[in-house]
């Protein structure tokens, strides 16, 4: 079967739901630069916007419960959380660095990749959803290669900004499908 995925703020247990952006639920179905849905996250991860320094999860279905829980992040924000539905407004291509405020690395957008050239499109993972995600693995859909960079931002406070980040180190995501 197949593992579902929503991105979550942790702070304040919202959520975000693909289908709302006519994305699918699984991980690799909505987990592409320049999609309407991880256009609507990033503009929750700007400045001014409602999860800035947030702590950010992409919680997928199958992965473990929380200590002292019968139940996983996804399924603890589907009973007490709150499905908020942002704008996909225009994508801002100035948004180009990813940066975690916890651990003091960044990601380059610009320097992500090209996984797959169709019919003149240029097909690139975007790194927000797999380097934040919990469960990866474990169901259809999932990133299938093998890297430690999936998952190492999970609950890590993430945001997107226009400028290149200092102090600190840039992470090089080189994952392709």
């Amino acid at each position: 079967m197949g593992q579902y995925y929503k991105p979550v703020s942790l702070e304040k247990k919202e959520f975000l739901y693909s289908h709302d952006y006519k994305n699918g639920l699984k991980l690799m179905e909505h987990s592409w630069l320049d999609n309407n849905f991880i256009n609507a996250v990033e503009h929750l991860l700007k400045r001014g916007g409602k999860w800035y320094g947030d702590s950010i999860l992409w919680a997928g279905d199958y992965a473990d419960n929380e200590p002292d829980s019968k139940n996983n992040i996804y399924g603890i924000v589907d009973e007490e959380g709150k499905k908020i539905k942002p704008s996909t407004e225009k994508k801002d291509n100035s948004l180009r660095y990813l940066k975690n405020l916890d651990t003091k690395e960044f990601v380059d957008l610009k320097k992500v990749p090209v996984t797959e050239l169709y019919e003149g499109w240029e097909w690139r993972i975007h790194p927000l959803p797999l380097l934040t995600c919990e469960g990866n693995g474990r169901g259809g859909g999932d990133y299938r290669g093998s890297s430690d960079l999936v998952g190492k931002w999970a609950r890590n406070r993430v945001i997107i900004q226009k400028s290149k980040p200092r102090n600190c180190k840039e992470l090089i995501f080189d994952l392709v499908e």
